[in-house]
């Protein structure tokens, strides 16, 4: 049987930066990796929130990325 071990986690925020000369919405991304892999969706909240707070374009979105390896 197979299984699957975290073996690491990155978060991405997401920042609305404006509209293009088309009208579409312009988006700026920064990555934070080695995020500790058992965190949970809670305290990733509060530290994007907390790292947004820091900058000046309004927070968007917030993403995590998990990777696993699966062996036997």
């Amino acid at each position: 049987m197979a299984n699957a071990n975290h073996v690491d986690t990155n978060i991405r925020l997401i920042y609305a930066a404006g509209i293009d000369q088309e009208g579409n919405p312009v988006f700026k991304r920064k990555s934070y990796n080695n995020v500790k892999t058992t965190s949970t969706a809670d305290e990733i909240f509060q530290a994007a929130q907390a790292i947004a707070s820091l900058c000046q374009l309004p927070l968007y979105k917030i993403e995590r990325d998990d990777k696993s390896e699966i062996n036997e």
